[in-house]
């Protein structure tokens, strides 16, 4: 019987549809977050002093922000994709399951 449900979800359409949607959408997500990070690993290696630069009168420099927001935004695109996946994906698993189980 699970060799027959397996035959029937990876011949569905919606399957084929769901693979492609989220794994297109997920190497986005993956050079986005890339790009993110080796952006700030090539201000921390070819400008240094931009990254020293200090904010106010404090010992906060500028580095400290741009570093923070690195963090963020990785928690900012997994809440991207979790969004995208309870919004669309879930609802195509869920037919997909439903014309398994048929």
């Amino acid at each position: 019987m699970k060799d027959d449900m397996v035959a029937k979800i990876r011949s569905n359409p919606d399957f084929h549809l769901l693979v492609k949607k989220r794994t297109g959408f997920a190497w986005m997500l993956t050079f986005a977050m890339l790009a993110v990070y080796f952006g700030f690993i090539l201000l921390v290696a070819f400008n240094k002093p931009f990254l020293a630069t200090p904010l106010g009168t404090g010992v906060m420099t500028v580095g400290i922000p741009i570093g923070l927001a690195v963090i963020v935004s990785a928690f900012v695109l997994t809440g991207i994709y979790v969004a995208k996946a309870n919004s669309e994906f879930d609802g195509l698993i869920a037919k997909i399951k439903e014309e398994a189980m048929k």
